[in-house]
């Protein structure tokens, strides 16, 4: 380990955090997740030198590592408590659920792109991060681990699926991104009761397509 790197990016991180809350995120233990988690280790080599940027990145298969505000401002709505399990929907690079996990979540991930799953379920527990990985349709959910305390969706759907809706606790909260593949509205969906749900929207955002259906191998 190079410890002048180390220090170096944990300088860039303070920095990020700086302007996250400069950004309006309030939620002190979510910024302590993202000053500790290493985004850089989650990065394709040619953007290493960006990784403290405010800026999502590509890194293959047709997907993004998102934004950290994107990551702050979603996780910030969950409310994540120690111990909550979470449904995470779209895995992508992991870095997501490194979060969730510096916040003591029980994490369930779940992604679509064979290439992405496969290097995730690897590299997280090689970082010190142990979430539950799941290869497959995320629109579905996890019927078979349900219901969850906490959904979250990092993929823009044309609707809420209703099988995510049917995975969340009575009390629980579902965050996702709905609207067309050029826009999406954030929105919360607190389950009141069996049949009951409250939504609440959260101002406008760009993520790549939820897509459902066949995954690819």
């Amino acid at each position: 380990m190079n410890v002048n790197n180390e220090l170096r990016y944990k300088g860039m991180r303070k920095k990020l955090v700086d302007g996250l809350k400069i950004k309006g995120i309030r939620n002190e233990k979510v910024l302590e997740a993202i000053q500790k988690v290493p985004r850089h280790l989650f990065m394709e080599s040619t953007f290493i030198n960006f990784a403290y940027k405010d800026q999502a990145f590509p890194i293959g298969a047709g997907q993004t590592i998102s934004q950290p505000y994107t990551v702050a401002f979603q996780t910030q709505l969950l409310q994540v408590e120690k111990n909550d399990k979470i449904l995470e929907v779209g895995t992508g690079s992991g870095y997501q659920a490194a979060v969730l996990c510096e916040l003591g979540a029980k994490v369930f991930t779940i992604e679509r792109q064979k290439e992405l799953y496969t290097k995730v379920q690897t590299f997280l527990p090689e970082i010190g991060y142990h979430p539950a990985c799941f290869f497959g349709d995320g629109s579905k959910g996890l019927p078979a681990f349900a219901p969850f305390d906490k959904i979250l969706v990092t993929a823009g759907a044309p609707v809420v699926p209703e099988d995510l809706k049917q995975q969340l606790k009575i009390g629980g909260r579902l965050v996702i991104p709905v609207g067309n593949e050029t826009c999406q509205e954030m929105l919360l969906i607190i389950r009141i009761s069996e049949e009951e749900y409250k939504m609440e929207k959260h101002g406008n955002f760009v993520f790549v397509p939820l897509l459902s259906g066949t995954v690819n191998f």
